[in-house]
């Protein structure tokens, strides 16, 4: 069970990262990311399928230590267990949605941003799914935030085609938009997701 932090007047929590982890699913364990995570990490990002994906590809694991230690990177980073094995990793960030200046205060800390990478032994069943489903429930519920949103490559057809099995909606196609390492200008997506709408998806299921 995930346990509830500072709360604002509004009934939003301040940061997720004074929440009470770890998170549990049916499967999976999902914790915040520690220093020890490190080489578990690099083993399955560093593989070709999974790092064509991703912003970075580390060439060394000294070079990954580097950016896998940053302060404000490791904040974001959750881990992702199965029967006490690190199968994967999920970012989950608080983010300001823009706001016109007056308004600003009001829209802190009312959206989050979604990301996973599963090591490539672990796909195919699910945990991501899973996983990225119980941190939307994290975000509405325990959270009280108005808005999640996940961004993807188009070429990336797992990725956003598992935004769309949580109820997500494409909102945003940018062609050509996002040079990939290969040297092609590639296509992305954007999805989202508003409270009311998980709830009302929530109360057809139930």
């Amino acid at each position: 069970m995930v346990g509830i932090g500072p709360i604002l007047q509004d009934g939003r929590m301040t940061d997720p990262g004074s929440m009470s982890w770890p998170a549990r699913t049916a499967r999976l364990t999902i914790r915040r990311a520690t220093e020890d995570d490190l080489e578990a990490t690099w083993e399955f990002r560093r593989h070709a399928a999974v790092s064509e994906w991703l912003t970075r590809l580390p060439s060394t694991l000294d070079v990954y230590r580097e950016q896998y230690l940053d302060p404000e990177r490791l904040a974001k980073t959750l881990i992702l267990e199965r029967d006490g094995a690190v199968i994967g990793d999920l970012m989950f960030a608080l983010e300001d949605p823009w706001a016109q200046d007056e308004v600003k205060e009001q829209a802190k800390g009312t959206q989050s941003e979604l990301g996973w990478v599963i090591a490539p032994e672990h796909t195919g069943q699910g945990y991501a799914t899973e996983a990225a489903a119980e941190l939307l429930r994290i975000s509405f519920e325990d959270l009280g935030l108005r808005r999640v949103i996940a961004q993807c490559f188009a070429d990336n057809v797992p990725s956003w085609r598992l935004m769309e099995k949580l109820g997500m909606r494409r909102e945003e196609h940018a062609v050509q938009e996002s040079l990939h390492r290969s040297g092609v200008w590639l296509d992305s997506f954007r999805y989202a997701i508003l409270a009311e709408e998980w709830h009302a998806r929530r109360t057809e299921e139930s």
